[in-house]
């Protein structure tokens, strides 16, 4: 048990807290109050690496999510930061991540090549996106594929939605 004596105070900060694994692969938690492993009452500060995911899980007593970055996304919808979420006793849900940003690009910015890892989607919303492939006016949508490499550039003032993280990953074939 950690930090179940209602009777006291507790103030943890969390920002020197250490992470520490969860069961799930790519989620991290730094544990508040915890009646006992895995189950029973819980307050956590949780941290999904993108493509990680819970199995679907059962909530007895319900539970509390409040997002403080990124989309936290599970089997209902996906809810971006400020997101506050209350789930009844009873219910269960598959919960997972990936990123959206809304990204505004000076004239002339050129960024790094990268790659893409469970892929990426844009909206181009103003301006003009351009990369080594084409170049994508505003109203453009594109989906770059798992392991995709790019090195996207603009000359204009240019404003993209982009979400990352999502996409299926191959299976490899042996």
């Amino acid at each position: 048990m950690l930090n179940m004596d209602f009777s006291q105070r507790v103030v943890i900060e969390t920002a020197r807290a250490e992470w520490q694994p969860s069961p799930a692969a790519g989620i991290e938690r730094k544990l508040l109050e915890r009646e006992e492993a895995e189950r029973g009452r819980a307050t956590s500060i949780v941290r999904y690496a993108p493509r990680s995911r819970f199995a679907t899980h059962q909530h007895p007593l319900g539970e509390e999510i409040f997002v403080l970055e990124g989309v936290f996304s599970d089997d209902t919808g996906d809810y971006p930061a400020g997101t506050y979420l209350r789930n009844p006793p009873g219910s269960s849900h598959a919960p997972f991540s990936e990123h959206v940003a809304l990204v505004k690009w000076p004239a002339g910015e050129l960024f790094k090549p990268h790659r893409h890892y469970a892929g990426e989607e844009i909206v181009v919303l103003s301006g003009e996106f351009i990369d080594e492939h084409g170049r994508y006016p505003q109203g453009t949508w594109l989906r770059n594929p798992h392991g995709s490499k790019h090195t996207p550039r603009v000359e204009e003032e240019t404003i993209i939605y982009v979400k990352t993280g999502h996409l299926p990953i191959p299976e490899l074939a042996y």
